[in-house]
């Protein structure tokens, strides 16, 4: 049985807003999100707003049981493309008409953000009144103001908010960024949950979510994140260790982990570990960076408790190049020999079907991957975890297609070749599924509702998958991200070259439009 402590209760006849945060995967992911519970603090820090959960697979909310369709705003959190189909189905067996044409007064206003709301939110453009184009409480608050001004159901009002793309007018829509994280909202609250399942218990397992910074400037020509989010901005280590302290003072948490699309590039990383550890903590974060991994960091990470790192070398030496991960074989080897030295499990994580790969570099990676098995004293502590390539929008790989047969030949090839080692691999049919829906256009919505009655089957994701020309019209191209198409043109073209872009924290700058924000 689920036990959470330091939920919001409040009495709804006391408030003038219900708001519900929708999240359409299980409870254990939904309480792994930082932004999910810095929304749930953060509205529930307004004594006119209770703010509730309600988590796939209930339609229901956690804190009063309400159903969804009681709430004066439904809002999603939208992490994953595959949520969309949940989305629709909360919608469904809420009793909640599912196109927003089909809506009227007595039903919420459904709203939607997240990282996939903000690349793409064509898909779900016939579903959702308005989304979010960005990062949620630098808006959220404006939003409630105007809707409890004048709670009507016209949606013009919404329109002089920056951040906030409304399909009904299809607006051009500019991302709301959070421009300092020192000034931004911090969760000195958290919810610790308590359950006799694994599924009622977070990814991070009732850890402090220390969010140390937020956007990468790295390049990686493959990551949606990372030209979402610029430009990268930190969070002071001395702030970091103090919101620490008051999250221990108020939950009895002694674990803390460290979020950020970039953690080991955080400039003042091991002062923050040093900080942290001085002060008892137990510290680990979800991934680390390559480049940026010391003797020190590892040194420090082990003795505060943390048993596996996760790497991601992403390819071979050449085909790097194409995505611009720029890293030494030198420092890979080091830092796995590191790793194997003080005992650590080890995750690695790495890409297929990037531009340009034969069959030959399939052959090369798993070489690769079997030396670095055999690096450690037990290969079965060295896990892999293989994933075709999804371009996404807003990246150098937009104009990419996803060649579905050429990625299920390379994976059965891995799985042979790999048959003796730890090693997962992705499905080729999710990763066209996932490709349509993070790429495709308003008409991927109709496959996306079918799928509640009906099995679709490949071919109709294989005729709806989309690929687009260098100067075609992109679905999202009303969502201004900051980063420019020129720079992302030019960036596609670099790729074909197999030209590197350096790391502009330590380069010139190349003009991408983020800064300009």
């Amino acid at each position: 049985m689920l036990c959470e402590k330091n939920i919001f209760k409040k009495d709804y006849k006391q408030v003038d807003l219900r708001f519900a945060l929708a999240y359409p995967n299980v409870y254990r992911t939904a309480m792994s999100s930082l932004g999910y519970t810095i929304l749930y603090n953060c509205i529930n820090e307004r004594e006119d707003t209770w703010c509730e959960r309600i988590i796939f697979p209930s339609t229901n909310s956690i804190e009063s049981n309400t159903p969804s369709k009681y709430f004066d705003i439904l809002s999603f959190s939208l992490q994953f493309e595959e949520d969309y189909f949940n989305l629709l189905k909360m919608l469904k067996d809420a009793q909640i008409p599912l196109k927003r044409s089909e809506r009227g007064d007595e039903d919420p206003l459904i709203i939607a953000g997240g990282p996939c709301a903000t690349a793409n939110p064509m898909p779900l453009s016939d579903y959702i009144d308005m989304f979010i184009i960005g990062e949620g409480e630098n808006v959220i608050n404006e939003l409630i103001d105007i809707y409890l001004s004048n709670p009507d159901k016209g949606l013009e009002k919404f329109l002089k908010v920056d951040g906030v793309y409304i399909p009904e007018f299809d607006n051009e829509t500019k991302i709301a960024i959070i421009e300092d994280l020192n000034e931004t909202y911090h969760v000195t609250y958290p919810i610790v949950s308590e359950g006799d399942v694994e599924d009622d218990m977070s990814v991070f397992n009732n850890s402090i979510m220390l969010n140390v910074s937020r956007g990468c400037t790295r390049g990686c020509r493959f990551c949606m994140a990372g030209y979402l989010y610029r430009p990268m901005r930190q969070c002071d280590h001395r702030k970091l260790i103090d919101i620490a302290l008051e999250n221990r003072k108020n939950s009895g948490l002694n674990k803390v982990t460290l979020i950020g699309a970039a953690v080991s590039d955080y400039s003042n990383l091991d002062d923050l570990i040093d900080g942290l550890e001085s002060e008892g903590f137990q510290i680990s974060t979800p991934s680390l960076r390559i480049e940026s991994i010391t003797r020190n960091t590892l040194e420090t990470l082990k003795k505060s408790g943390l048993k596996t790192i996760t790497l991601a070398p992403e390819s071979t030496s050449n085909l790097r190049k194409v995505i611009n991960k720029h890293i030494l074989e030198e420092q890979i080897f080091t830092v796995i020999k590191n790793a194997v030295d003080l005992d650590f499990n080890i995750k690695l994580y790495f890409l297929i079907g990037i531009p340009g790969e034969s069959m030959e570099d399939i052959h090369d990676l798993c070489e690769y991957m079997k030396k670095i098995a055999e690096m450690h004293y037990n290969p079965k502590k060295v896990k892999f975890s293989v994933n075709p390539v999804i371009p996404k929008p807003h990246t150098p790989l937009q104009w990419e297609g996803y060649d579905f047969k050429d990625v299920k030949k390379k994976i059965r090839y891995i799985q042979k070749e790999m048959k003796n080692y730890n090693i997962k691999c992705e499905s080729p049919k999710k990763g066209l599924i996932q490709y349509t829906l993070s790429c495709g256009n308003r008409q991927v919505g109709a496959i996306i509702e079918k799928s509640l009655t009906k099995n679709v089957i490949l071919k109709e994701w294989r005729d709806i998958s989309p690929k687009y020309e260098i100067d075609d019209p992109l679905p999202w191209d009303n969502i201004d991200t900051g980063v420019n198409k020129k720079f992302l043109k030019i960036e596609h073209k670099r790729l074909k070259n197999l030209k590197q872009t350096p790391w502009c924290e330590t380069g010139p700058c190349y003009n991408c439009g983020a800064c300009e924000k």
